[in-house]
């Protein structure tokens, strides 16, 4: 593919990413003009699909899309790190995601909420996996 094809690739999927995290945003409720980003955004539904938790997973989705977009375009090849196993970019996302859930879950255990700090430590962790493993 041309690089131009790339590009309208690229643009068309960031807005069509922007328009969906804008629709999140819309949905959530709201009360007296005050958004209620904790409340259900589907009262009544089966899950509890707050602003966080749909916000989650579409960022989940974005970064699947991202790294399936990569390895068409920049096609992978296995590297060794200090694990001393091959691991692609999708083995490092993998092994960055479950370490990152490790990392909220025992910080939960230990400390509760807010989870602002597990979340710069799961960062870092993600910096250091995807240069190091």
């Amino acid at each position: 593919m041309t690089a131009s094809r790339w590009t309208g690739i690229y643009a068309s999927l960031s807005a069509a990413m922007a328009a969906i995290l804008g629709f999140l945003i819309w949905s959530v409720p709201r009360e007296d003009g005050a958004m209620l980003w904790f409340d259900p955004m589907i009262p009544g539904g089966w899950m509890a699909w707050t602003f966080p938790v749909a916000l989650f997973f579409f960022i989940i989705a974005c970064l699947l899309i991202t790294f399936t977009l990569l390895a068409i375009r920049y096609p992978e090849t296995p590297r060794r790190g200090i694990l001393r196993i091959e691991t692609t970019r999708g083995d490092r996302l993998f092994i960055t995601l479950l370490g990152s859930a490790f990392i909220n879950l025992v910080w939960l255990f230990f400390f509760g909420a807010p989870l602002t700090w597990p979340l710069i430590l799961s960062l870092l962790y993600a910096a250091a996996v995807f240069r190091w493993v």
